[in-house]
């Protein structure tokens, strides 16, 4: 891949790229033309010249590792144990100093941000994620902060948390979407753990390969409005294998609402607008899947993880940006 292949260079130029410097320089040095030739000395008994001392081998990944105050790699596997290692060697710190990330664990031990940035990059190299691969994953979140963000007008009804809090986390969903269907349980269980930090507002985004998902999403406007958004919402993802008008008619009444109304509404499409405005608003957010995560509009790549470590993470670390003035705190 193109992008990663310039992040990295490669170990087996570098490697040549040494031992043609280390030849070079036992050759001639940069005074040798202009020195003058010295007057002949008096002929001395022959000794052998000594025997040239092997270069120091490069750091193991064990070693790079090793050493780091309060952190320990040594469970993660061997490979993982080299990829990460290559990330600590060649990947700088977002706290904005000088070093790179390896060298600001051990000499910059104050570093929260080092830390931080350790055990994301930790969790990629566990599941098996190439160092080059980390190394653009990291540039990318990291840049993520300082890139445009987007502006979601959501109705309040179709949110959960404090309206107050310092983060919205917007989700663009399909509810045929098998993804989205695993995603749900998790994205809404940490919603529900973090109700003071996080306010999360879930928005239909119906993709063209669907054909059940305009209907479910216009089914959760019209159960919005009889104060049932989130029970819709859940029981058409619980039902999302075999969804049809008839099925989230049934539901609807399975909820104690009128499924009958509920059909009348389907069928004179009075919903259809409000979803396409949903959509649009995805569309205008460059939204090429579902689900689609925006952390106070900033996009948030599946590839980091959807898992409660991983998007605690990033709540922290969106809670830091906002706290200090859209800024990483000093160290």
């Amino acid at each position: 891949m193109a992008k990663t292949a310039a992040v990295l260079p490669d170990r087996r130029n570098r490697v040549l790229l040494a031992l043609t410097l280390a030849l070079t320089a036992s050759a001639c040095s940069k005074n040798s033309e202009a020195a003058e030739p010295a007057p002949p000395a008096a002929p001395k008994p022959s000794t052998p010249a000594p025997a040239p001392q092997p270069a120091a081998a490069p750091a193991s990944g064990a070693q790079v590792l090793s050493g780091i105050p309060g952190m320990d790699f040594s469970a993660l596997p061997p490979a993982a144990q080299r990829e990460l290692s290559t990330v600590f060697t060649d990947e700088f710190c977002y706290c904005g100093c000088p070093h790179t990330l390896g060298q600001c664990l051990k000499g910059h031990t104050t570093c929260s941000h080092a830390k931080r940035m350790a055990r994301l990059a930790a969790r990629h190299a566990s599941a098996g994620v190439p160092a080059t691969d980390i190394i653009v994953a990291l540039s990318e979140y990291y840049s993520s902060f300082r890139a445009h963000r987007q502006t979601f007008e959501v109705d309040p009804r179709m949110c959960m948390g404090d309206a107050k809090a310092p983060v919205t986390l917007v989700e663009f969903f399909d509810f045929e979407c098998p993804y989205c269907g695993k995603a749900r349980p998790l994205i809404e269980a940490f919603a529900k753990k973090n109700p003071s930090k996080l306010r999360f507002c879930a928005v239909p985004f119906p993709l063209p390969m669907h054909p059940n998902a305009i209907p479910a999403g216009q089914a959760a406007m019209w159960a919005r409005d009889q104060g049932k958004y989130w029970e819709m919402h859940d029981a058409l993802f619980e039902n999302a294998q075999s969804l049809s008008p008839a099925k989230i008619v049934e539901l609807a009444n399975k909820l104690g609402l009128k499924g009958a109304e509920l059909q009348k509404t389907l069928q004179a499409g009075t919903y259809a607008q409000e979803v396409e405005k949903y959509k649009s608003m995805g569309n205008a957010a460059n939204i090429h899947g579902t689900p689609s995560l925006f952390f106070n509009g900033r996009s948030y790549s599946a590839e980091m993880g959807l898992t409660d470590d991983a998007l605690s993470h990033t709540l922290e670390d969106e809670i830091e940006w906002r706290s200090n003035g859209n800024a990483w705190a000093a160290d």
